[in-house]
């Protein structure tokens, strides 16, 4: 299976091996890092499992104690917080957009714990606390290179339309559709580009919905941007013989109807953000942009019905690297 990945490196090793007859590496600092999930939690097979797999794999090379606190609903955001500010966790980890107004809260009540939090620009929360960091993306870039894809696939299917589902409207998501529709346009200008939000990112059965009524006005590409929700709206793609377009992690597993899916790599931001903080080089009250360029973004596996355009989508990857392809990252 040919894998499209960004031009970075994803060597996360610490340092180089010693030389023969050097002095041994002091041990790295024992640090404490707590993860609070969004509502999708844990097995939304997406957004939450790869800050997880994060963590798991700062444990596991870095030696650092972790700890997971699943939220079940907004109001938990808080609480979780403060809980792992309380113990005196070295790093708080808050996953998503929806947690900005809770981490800024906690942040500023605990000004010596350092935050970091996923999809928050860290500049522009109300309190300007200098505690935190925002770990950000350019879904735009990867959304449009699985757009692209989706507009070679269906010209030469003889189709019209392709589809996505979004979660809620808020700027990652918005992010995601804007490049897959501009994308998709640039590979084919005529194409018509259909949208949705369920207004959810756990109930499968509201996306679902919604990708069945893009299908049966043509689409034949269904892009999902909504978490767990999405995975319903794949279900549909299945179903009704289209293809389907992952988002955030690799979801090729889900079956050969995959096309693509249009990756950030939370899981590389978030080990990256426990680093910095066990070598001392975190720098709270600003952020980390992950991009094309620096493999923080791109797409996964590309399915059968995608390998013949795996050259032209390459091409394109390095000219978005390049900054030669300008792409926009909001909805109209």
């Amino acid at each position: 299976m040919f894998v499209v990945t960004g031009c970075g490196s994803d060597d996360n090793s610490s340092s180089s091996t010693p030389a023969a007859g050097a002095a041994s590496t002091p041990a790295a600092k024992k640090i404490k890092v707590g993860l609070v999930t969004d509502i999708g939690g844990l097995n939304d097979r997406s957004f939450n499992q790869l800050a997880n797999a994060g963590l798991e794999g700062a444990k596991k090379d870095l030696g650092v104690d972790g700890r997971v606190l699943t939220s079940k609903a907004n109001s938990d955001y808080v609480p979780n917080l403060s809980s792992l500010a309380q113990q005196k966790y070295d790093l708080v980890i808050g996953v998503g957009f929806l947690m900005a107004d809770a981490v800024n809260t906690v942040a500023t009540k605990f000004p010596n714990t350092k935050f970091a939090v996923i999809d928050v620009d860290a500049t522009t929360l109300k309190d300007k606390p200098k505690n935190v960091q925002g770990l950000l993306f350019k879904e735009q870039e990867a959304g449009y290179l699985a757009g692209y894809m989706a507009g070679l696939y269906v010209k030469d299917a003889g189709g019209t339309t392709i589809g996505s589902v979004g979660g809620q409207k808020i700027p990652p998501v918005d992010h995601y559709i804007a490049g897959y529709q501009a994308g998709a346009k640039a590979a084919d200008p005529g194409i018509q580009t259909l949208n949705g939000y369920s207004q959810d990112f756990v109930d499968q059965a509201k996306c679902k919905e919604i990708a069945l009524d893009q299908i049966s006005k043509g689409s034949k590409v269904v892009f999902q941007v909504a978490g767990g929700c999405g995975l319903g709206a794949l279900d549909a793609a299945k179903e009704k013989g289209v293809q389907g377009i992952g988002v955030d992690a690799d979801q090729s597993y889900l079956g050969d109807y995959i096309l693509t899916s249009a990756t950030k790599h939370v899981d590389l931001a978030v080990f990256n953000a426990i680093k910095s903080v066990q070598d001392g080089t975190f720098k709270g009250g600003t952020d980390v942009l992950n991009n094309v360029a620096n493999n923080g973004v791109g797409i996964g596996k590309i399915g059968p019905a995608g390998l013949k355009y795996a050259g032209e989508i390459k091409k394109i990857q390095f000219e978005i690297a390049a900054d030669k392809i300008k792409i926009p990252d909001t909805v109209k």
